[in-house]
C-alpha cells in the first residue's frame, strides 16, 4: 500500500487528463454525459463487492460495456449520444440499487474511498492518465473537425463514428481515474465544472485546453489541503472547490 504522497500524485495526474476531457465534451456539447456515465460504475461496483475483488475492477467493467451498448445504440438506432447515455444510466442506478446493499458499501461507491492505494492501482492510473492525455492530443484534429462538420470530416477520410466511439472510451477511462477520490456521485463533476469554468476564462483555444486542465489539478490540490486540514470527506470538498472556482470565474465577462 502506498502513502498520501502518492494519493496525491495520482489524482494530479488523473486531474490533468480529466480536464481535457472535459475541455472536449464542452465543445462537443456532452459533458453532461460525465455525470451520467459516472453512475454506469454503480452496477459494477456493487458486482466486486459481491465477488470480495477490487471495486475498481468492476466499475471499469460497466463503463466500458456501458460505453460500448451506447455506441451501439446510437449506431443502430436513432438515438442520439443523450438519449442513450439517458437509458443507461437509468438502468445502472437500478441495478446498482439492488446490487449494493450495504450502507458503508453504498456510501464508498458513491463519495470514494476504497481503502489504500496499492502500487498496481498507482502505476494503472498513472499510465492511463498519460495514455488520455496523449490520445487526444493525436486525435485533436480530428475531433475539432468532426465538431465543426461531421460531413466535412467524412469527406477527408475521419470515420467519425469509430472517433466518437474513442472518445467515449477515453471519457470512461477518466471517469473511472476519477472514481477513488471521488465516487460514482461526483467523479464527473471533475469532467463538467473546471472544464465550464475555463471555457468561462478563455477566448482560444490552446488556453481552453491548458486551463481546464490547470483548473481541475487547482481542484484536487485545494480540495486535498482543505480537506485534511479540517478533516472533511475529500470527494465533496474537491467538488465545491471546483465550483467555488466556477463561480468566480463568472464575474469574468464575455467579450
Amino acid at each position: 500500500m502506498l502513502n498520501e504522497t502518492y494519493s496525491i500524485v495520482l489524482a494530479i495526474f488523473a486531474a490533468s487528463a480529466a480536464g481535457l476531457v472535459g475541455a472536449f465534451a464542452l465543445m462537443k456539447k456532452t459533458v453532461l454525459a460525465g455525470d451520467v456515465m459516472s453512475h454506469v460504475a454503480i452496477p459494477g461496483i456493487g458486482l466486486a463487492f459481491i465477488w470480495q475483488t477490487n471495486p475498481l475492477i468492476g466499475g471499469a467493467l460497466t463503463l466500458f460495456l456501458g460505453a460500448f451498448v451506447i455506441s451501439r445504440l446510437e449506431h443502430r438506432t436513432t438515438l442520439s449520444s443523450e438519449a442513450a447515455i439517458g437509458v443507461i444510466f437509468a438502468a445502472s442506478v437500478a441495478l446498482g440499487a439492488l446490487l449494493i446493499n450495504s450502507e458503508e458499501e453504498l456510501i464508498d461507491a458513491l463519495f470514494g474511498g476504497f481503502g489504500k492505494l496499492s502500487r498496481g492501482e498507482f502505476i494503472f492510473g498513472i499510465v492511463s492518465s498519460i495514455l488520455i492525455v496523449a490520445a487526444l492530443w493525436v486525435l485533436r484534429n480530428k475531433l475539432i473537425i468532426s465538431l465543426f462538420s461531421k460531413d466535412l470530416a467524412a469527406s477527408i477520410g475521419i470515420n467519425v463514428r469509430v472517433l466518437n466511439f474513442l472518445f467515449l472510451l477515453l471519457f470512461s477511462l477518466a471517469i473511472l481515474l476519477g472514481l477513488r477520490f471521488l465516487g460514482a456521485l461526483l467523479a464527473g463533476a471533475l469532467i463538467i465544472v473546471p472544464a465550464s469554468a475555463a471555457r468561462q476564462l478563455s477566448h482560444s483555444l490552446g488556453l481552453f485546453l491548458a486551463l481546464s486542465m490547470f483548473l481541475s489539478i487547482l481542484s484536487i490540490v485545494l480540495g486535498f489541503v482543505i480537506s485534511s486540514a479540517y478533516g472533511l470527506d475529500l470527494g465533496p470538498t474537491i467538488v465545491v472547490v471546483a465550483s467555488a472556482i466556477f463561480a468566480f470565474s463568472l464575474l469574468k465577462k464575455k467579450n
